[in-house]
């Protein structure tokens, strides 16, 4: 998928009815940095239609996202790296250190990532 918004859609139609992994995807595409990232996509990133009607879905390979991450071939800033993290813990269970993540998030970020919460909990 070459268009933003096409793989916006694709993403949120695999996570649909799936709280956490909603409030991951939303939080991805409300940081706006990561999936216009072609270093995240290509390799991260893996495209499929649906069984019942070719609906276009995307997931993320999140433990291979984290492990690239802490292995530092996936350059970020600050940001981008705690909300990578942040996500990839809501949709995939993968471990994260609040107290680093949460720390240095701006204003934009922190909303972002109460919205994710509120949502993962089934509240939208």
């Amino acid at each position: 998928m070459t268009d933003t918004a096409d793989l916006t859609a694709a993403l949120r139609a695999h996570a649909r009815g799936l709280h956490t992994r909603e409030a991951a995807i939303e939080l991805l595409i409300g940081h706006a940095s990561w999936l216009r990232r072609t270093d995240f996509v290509d390799p991260f990133v893996h495209t499929a239609f649906g069984f019942i009607d070719g609906t276009p879905m995307a997931s993320i390979d999140w433990a291979t996202a984290i492990t690239a991450l802490n292995d530092t071939h996936l350059p970020c800033s600050g940001s981008e790296g705690r909300i990578l993290r942040l996500a990839a813990s809501l949709a995939h269970a993968i471990p994260v250190d609040l107290q680093d993540a949460l720390t240095g998030l701006d204003h934009h970020n922190t909303a972002l990532t109460l919205a994710a919460v509120e949502r993962a909990t089934g509240h939208r």
